[in-house]
């Protein structure tokens, strides 16, 4: 049977399902849906949409407007707010919804895990004079703003559209280090004390937890209860 697939995507894992139903299943319609956030995307076999639906009621209309038969969500585990929406259209659109939530990273021996529940707990949770490698996405630097005492390291894909507002920071262009050797690397040159980052899961973003577990650099951690929204 054919099938037209909707994969809300974003993540490693929602690329390689894409490449895994257009290998596996030809005759099917793929579509990877991408927020738009990364100017110049990895490339991903199949079709791609990029942009918002306008909500739920959106997606569903693009849903029923589609004939799309599945909706797979595979965007990262913290984007609450699409997999929200995701979860109404599907329900108004009478479309099955598959959820593929890669699991959050277990703590290992050698880790020093400061965990929390929120951005203002990871905020509060930082020393005076620390070196801080913030690893949270351009939405959510704004609250660290607050912390004078501390200085950051940034690190964004593309570069910012406007300065960002740190008083204290270095700002590093480029994708995330393949390796905790590259990842140990960029922390031991800008001397970092501390990471802050998301209990995301999955491989593309482990190297740092692995370099950090190496230099015994301490994360703070945000559990994936978190009320923060990439969506």
């Amino acid at each position: 049977m054919t099938e037209t697939v909707l994969i809300l995507g974003g993540t490693r894992e929602a690329a390689q399902i894409a490449g895994d139903f257009v290998r596996d299943h030809p005759d099917w319609r793929i579509i990877t849906s991408l927020a738009g956030r990364t100017k110049e995307p990895r490339p991903i076999v199949g079709e791609v949409r990029i942009g918002g639906f306008g909500g739920a009621e959106g997606l569903a209309d693009y849903l029923r407007a589609e004939n799309v038969t599945r909706l797979i969500d595979a965007t990262h585990p913290f984007a609450p707010r699409i997999s929200r929406n995701a979860r109404q259209a599907a329900r108004a659109a009478g479309v099955r919804l598959e959820i593929r939530m890669r699991p959050p990273w277990k703590k290992q021996d050698g880790d020093n895990w400061i965990e929390v529940a929120s951005l203002e707990d990871a905020c509060d949770a930082i020393p005076p004079d620390a070196r801080v490698f913030l690893a949270l996405g351009s939405q959510h630097i704004a609250l660290f703003a607050a912390r004078a005492d501390v200085h950051f390291v940034v690190r964004m894909v593309d570069p910012p559209e406007t300065p960002l507002p740190l008083p204290d920071h270095d700002l590093v262009i480029g994708l995330p280090g393949r390796t905790a050797d590259e990842e140990a690397a960029l922390l031991r040159d800008h001397e970092i004390t501390h990471i802050v980052c998301r209990n995301s899961g999955g491989d593309g973003a482990y190297a740092k937890i692995e370099a950090a577990r190496r230099l015994a650099v301490p994360v703070i951690m945000l559990t994936r209860n978190a009320p923060t929204d990439t969506g």
